[in-house]
């Protein structure tokens, strides 16, 4: 599988999880800490492989889409930090649809800029191939990525005066 078809599919089924938690009733207590720790895993996981493996490569075969990786490593750190409080809000907190309303903006505004902005212009910089052997790295990646947002090395944090 090619690497913009896996993320895209992991696009989908954060989607999905954020369509369950909309339509879980406003007592679904227990509903919505399922779905929300789903949501903790796929995005932790997701942050932590194009970080460390997709940015980095797509960056380099298409350098004038530099910005655009900066500016999603930040938006990565902000999801990051969100998961982590909403991984230990309890779902009773009337803060917790609130922050998870938040979270589904800010990873549906990402999505979209990655999907129709970026994602064509690695697609072609890259060509089909190196896409599959970068989505294998990606699925590999996936075995070990940390589910825990607490302990998420952090590209941007990490990141210091140039």
């Amino acid at each position: 599988m090619g690497a913009i078809v896996l993320l895209k599919d992991d696009h989908k089924t954060v989607e999905k999880l954020f369509k369950a938690f909309e339509k879980a009733g406003d007592d679904a207590y227990a509903e919505k800490r399922r779905i929300v720790d789903e949501v903790v895993e796929e995005l932790t996981v997701h942050a932590v492989i194009e970080e460390q493996v997709f940015y980095p490569a797509a960056r380099e075969a298409a350098p004038d889409t530099a910005d655009h990786v900066l500016e999603s490593i930040e938006e990565h750190h902000v999801v990051v930090w969100m998961l982590s409080e909403l991984a230990s809000l309890d779902p009773k907190d009337e803060r917790f649809d609130a922050k998870m309303s938040v979270l589904m903006e800010n990873v549906r505004h990402h999505v979209e800029e990655e999907e129709k902005d970026w994602f064509p212009q690695v697609r072609k910089a890259m060509g089909r191939n190196r896409l599959v052997e970068l989505g294998q790295q990606l699925e590999e990646a996936k075995k070990s990525a940390s589910r825990d947002p607490l302990k998420v090395p952090s590209a941007a944090a990490d990141r210091g005066p140039r």
